[in-house]
């Protein structure tokens, strides 16, 4: 029955093409805004971390003077090196990373290739196993690597590709800073979307090309880049081991809730123990955040990028509802061929099921219309200057949607014109003719 609804819907699209045209153009309009600006809402909004998201948290301690307190306040949202560096050798959680980014001057030895400084990011040796990043030659350092303050480095593939063309550059020295490092492997390729481990430059910042141990970076007194917070007696640059200012970012992964809930704890009795101490000033102010709750305490998705899914969907809102008035103009017109089709027995539900069919023949057609006009627009979106535009592409979940959209739309715009067709008496429609 399905194969008879479709012929007839076919024969009646074509009798009156421009119509059908209008139609078709009304909900391709409507989807092609609707999926562009949704396509990118789901690439900045998703998971970076499907599946180990809820895992890994971001602890956050008070650790300043009682200047400009404030009972609930929340607390910086990065660490001093001293509690950094307590709370990493604490070994507490199943995993912990400290790190900061950075920027380094890279003396390649082939002399065809100009010094160039390349991003860094300085971290301890659980970064890996953490996040998850792949790695193509080669292993990451150790803890006792973090401890010795090792010479060692992972970099990327894309400056592997550059400076060893792509060949397995384990062994291989580095010069950086004028020290040389021995390369211990290599990065697949990988992007974290967002870059939600560290955000102070940029969300959606592409990962970086070298990766160092921390200490190790400390000592050499490497380029940094990020923010720093400070009080009382402020920075100084060459004591930031002591100076109160935080400027780290740390990880942990908590494999349960029930560790998770203990590590608060810890952070709780850590705080304690440091007022104790002196150190801390203000009573204990703890946070755990996970990476979906860090990215949304931040605001990570941009305010004008929500504001234009809402903006696409009325959109498509005010397409579905001229699709409704031509459909409905479409099928009154029908009304003496409907009449027949009554008048030979069918029914008001088999007549109503043609008219949806129908209904979802434009739909479809104006999907694949949408879908062009998506990529065009996502083509559009990726020559921004924004720092998210790279990521702008339709993935296999969007496309899918893009066609569920756009028949369940047509489907919709056709339910009320396929109905009020239905309610026509055959009779009088006979006795007209």
């Amino acid at each position: 029955m399905f194969g008879y609804y479709l012929d007839l819907a076919l024969r009646s699209l074509r009798r009156n093409k421009a119509l059908t045209a209008l139609m078709v153009l009304a909900i391709a309009l409507g989807i092609g805004a609707c999926m562009t600006t949704l396509t990118v809402l789901h690439v900045l909004s998703g998971d970076p971390l499907p599946g180990k998201s809820a895992q890994l948290y971001y602890p956050q301690l008070d650790p300043r003077d009682m200047d400009g307190y404030q009972p609930g306040e929340d607390p910086p949202v990065q660490v001093t090196w001293t509690d950094g560096m307590n709370l990493l050798r604490a070994g507490r959680a199943d995993r912990q990373a400290l790190m900061t980014g950075g920027a380094v001057p890279l003396q390649p030895a082939q002399s065809s290739i100009e010094p160039f400084f390349e991003n860094a990011r300085y971290t301890s040796a659980d970064f890996f196993p953490m996040f998850e990043v792949p790695i193509l030659y080669g292993r990451p350092w150790t803890a006792a690597d973090d401890e010795a303050h090792a010479r060692v480095a992972l970099i990327s593939r894309k400056l592997n590709d550059k400076l060893f063309q792509g060949r397995d550059s384990t062994g291989e020295t580095l010069r950086m800073n004028d020290v040389a490092f021995r390369i211990v492997g290599v990065l697949d390729s990988w992007r974290m979307t967002p870059h939600f481990y560290d955000l102070n430059n940029g969300s959606y910042a592409e990962d970086e090309g070298v990766y160092l141990p921390l200490t190790t970076a400390y000592e050499l007194k490497l380029g940094r880049n990020g923010s720093t917070d400070c009080w009382g007696k402020g920075s100084d640059p060459d004591h930031m081991d002591t100076a109160p200012c935080v400027w780290l970012q740390y990880w942990v992964q908590l494999d349960t809730p029930a560790k998770a809930a203990a590590y608060k704890q810890f952070l709780i009795h850590y705080s304690q123990e440091q007022k104790a101490l002196g150190r801390f000033q203000r009573p204990p102010n703890v946070r755990l955040p996970d990476v979906m709750g860090w990215l949304d305490y931040n605001k990570v998705v941009p305010g004008d990028v929500r504001l234009q899914a809402w903006l696409a969907l009325g959109f498509l809102l005010v397409c579905l509802v001229n699709t409704v008035g031509l459909m409905l103009a479409k099928f009154l017109r029908r009304s003496a061929e409907l009449g027949v089709r009554r008048a030979l027995g069918a029914s008001r539900r088999e007549v109503f099921m043609q008219l949806l069919v129908e209904s979802g023949v434009i739909g479809l057609t104006g999907g694949i219309a949408g879908l062009l006009l998506s990529l065009v627009g996502l083509w559009l979106v990726r020559k921004q200057p924004s720092d998210y535009a790279a990521l702008a592409h339709l993935d296999l979940p969007m496309l899918l949607a893009t066609f569920l959209l756009a028949v369940g739309a047509s489907l919709l715009a056709g339910l009320l014109p396929a109905w009020r067709a239905c309610q026509v008496t055959p009779a009088l429609q006979l006795k007209s003719n």
